[in-house]
């Protein structure tokens, strides 16, 4: 399998198999357009889980399909947590780094419910 690298915050980017780190939640979002084949930056907020204490929170934003302004710098956010208490503000910090807090308020609502 094909191993992905991710840029983190706090320490050396990660490199892990998508097989053994599923994402759990996914929040993405565009800007510049009404649809996202013509979005000038898209953004994406993912929780990857490989046990039930190793959860991987990371977003980013990226050029789109409409283009971005030369010298654009696009911002980039990861953190490695031990549970989804953590992993909750975690995803507050990266979309406070990709500027978008209702990017993050939708990754939240997307992770699985716990029951109480």
């Amino acid at each position: 399998m094909e191993k992905i690298t991710i840029r983190m915050s706090e320490s050396a980017p990660v490199s892990i198999d998508p097989e053994q780190w599923p994402v759990i939640a996914e929040a993405r979002d565009h800007d510049g357009q009404q649809y996202e084949c013509q979005a000038n930056t898209l953004r994406t907020i993912r929780v990857r889980r490989k046990s039930a204490a190793e959860y991987l929170v990371y977003g980013y934003a990226k050029a789109g399909a409409g283009g971005q302004f030369a010298g654009t710098r696009n911002p980039y956010a990861g953190y490695r947590v031990a549970d989804l208490d953590a992993g909750v503000g975690a995803i507050r910090r990266v979309a406070g780094v990709l500027g978008d807090d209702h990017l993050g308020s939708e990754c939240i609502a997307d992770l699985p419910a716990m029951e109480i």
